[in-house]
């Protein structure tokens, strides 16, 4: 992959889009979340005219609650899951990534500072000031290997106005079927985390 990825979201739009660009600009991907669905499904697909699919995510139960996301190719192929860590999560953002193919988390995606996303959400909930609370707060969070703890990739929020805008950079070293496990985790938690607040 060509990093850095971004992700844009529009705040706009009435249900949730993401975008998913390369270093280049190349849209690798885009999603547009379905409204209102009883067990949650999300499709991947390569632009915004959304004719080719290129990934789905599903959930394992309709409450979301320590829900594990599996990550699905158009053919079926498992790509990859993740999963949400219930009572962990409530301070701390905590998510386990399942490789292709793994039966324990082989990445644990964490906040690493809980304090900046706390602020970050009051300060945007405030008229006006809210507006520009993209500028003055920026939560990341880091994916490091579950065996020795080596960080992989970190999404870090960047400055920006009317969306929201998260750069993914790499600080290790990860095969390309990891890099899609950890790019649909990250895509599928900026979900999360948005309902979240």
């Amino acid at each position: 992959m060509n990093y850095p990825i971004t992700f844009r979201f529009k705040l706009i739009a009435l249900a949730p889009q993401i975008y998913v660009t390369d270093a280049n600009g190349k849209t690798i991907c885009y999603v547009k979340q379905k409204l209102f669905r009883f067990k949650e499904k999300v499709e991947v697909f390569t632009d915004d005219t959304m004719k080719q699919l290129v990934a789905t995510i599903e959930a394992d139960r309709i409450i979301d609650w320590s829900a594990r996301y599996t990550f699905k190719s158009p053919n079926g192929q498992v790509l990859g899951a993740i999963g949400r860590r219930g009572m962990k999560s409530l301070w701390k953002a905590h998510y386990d990534v399942f490789a292709p193919g793994a039966q324990s988390p082989t990445f644990a995606i964490q906040e690493e500072n809980p304090w900046t996303k706390m602020l970050d959400g009051l300060v945007s909930g405030i008229p006006v000031v809210g507006m520009f609370a993209g500028y003055l707060l920026h939560p990341s969070y880091i994916a490091s290997r579950v065996a020795g703890n080596a960080a992989v990739l970190r999404l870090t929020k960047q400055p920006a106005l009317f969306e929201g805008l998260f750069k993914l950079e790499p600080t290790g070293e990860a095969n390309e079927g990891e890099q899609m496990a950890l790019l649909l985790s990250f895509l599928m938690m900026n979900l999360l985390e948005r309902a979240r607040g």
